[in-house]
């Protein structure tokens, strides 16, 4: 399975913080926040991952993140250069993807959930993942029927449904790659990933489920600092030295025969 971190858009939110720099590369913390949402794929197993950056800061993402041989994994780089809704990074990515399933996590989003056993019992359709929050408005709402099977979702509504927001983590067939192209945007005038789910949904592949322990959308100030509080008490982000010995060990060329 190939692996998307959407780190594009501009963070007007965080002005003036982000007018010199991406929110990605804000520290979270010890250590950048783009660290986390890589640390989610490759805990899940995922090595072969695509970066999708804004233009003016594409170099930055690059030094700091190489070629990922660090992390014993491979990056790639794609440029978004207008920010036109989350099903657009479908799009960019879509030689990137390939015939194969992927998995796309949020730049500014941060977990502690292990996506892994999802990534690995992935066969086809669509799986997301929800959590109860008491601002369900803000978000992508998942209303669940019985045994979790979900009835809808919808994007921001006024009066949600339930109390489950859609989390920025999300797996797909390849088939995501034709949907988004298919897809007319939004009053908002952006591509809705919400849209892509409800293809699914209408297929009846869709798959959600309810995500455990925390999640934080470190896109507000509040949110970047509560999500300091947590990296700082879990002791959450990516162990380098770990990762070294890895890459080391990976690399060590056996002894020739005698």
């Amino acid at each position: 399975m190939k692996g998307i971190i959407l780190a594009g858009g501009s963070g007007t939110r965080l002005h003036p913080l982000t007018k010199v720099t991406s929110k990605q590369l804000l520290p979270v913390y010890n250590q950048p926040m783009i660290y986390f949402p890589l640390n989610t794929l490759l805990k899940a197993g995922i090595r072969d991952i695509l970066i999708i950056v804004a233009p003016e800061h594409s170099g930055d993402f690059v030094n700091l993140l190489g070629s990922g041989k660090q992390f014993g994994a491979r990056f790639a780089y794609e440029v978004q250069d207008h920010p036109e809704g989350l099903a657009q990074a479908y799009l960019i990515a879509a030689d990137f993807i390939g015939d194969e399933s992927v998995a796309m996590i949020l730049g500014d989003n941060i977990f502690t959930h292990d996506f892994g056993p999802a990534v690995r019992s992935f066969k086809s359709g669509a799986t997301v993942f929800a959590k109860q929050v008491p601002d369900a408005q803000r978000f992508g709402v998942i209303e669940f029927g019985q045994g979790n099977t979900v009835l809808s979702i919808e994007e921001k509504p006024a009066k949600p449904k339930s109390n489950f927001a859609q989390v920025g983590f999300y797996i797909f067939d390849n088939r995501v790659i034709e949907f988004a192209r298919n897809l007319k945007p939004s009053k908002r005038g952006e591509l809705e990933i919400v849209d892509l789910g409800n293809i699914y949904l209408k297929n009846k592949e869709l798959h959600a489920e309810v995500l455990e322990g925390d999640w934080i959308d470190a896109g507000t100030f509040e949110s970047l600092y509560r999500a300091a509080t947590v990296v700082r008490e879990k002791d959450l982000g990516i162990d380098m030295d770990a990762y070294r010995v890895h890459v080391e060990i990976k690399n060590v060329k056996k002894p020739m025969a005698m």
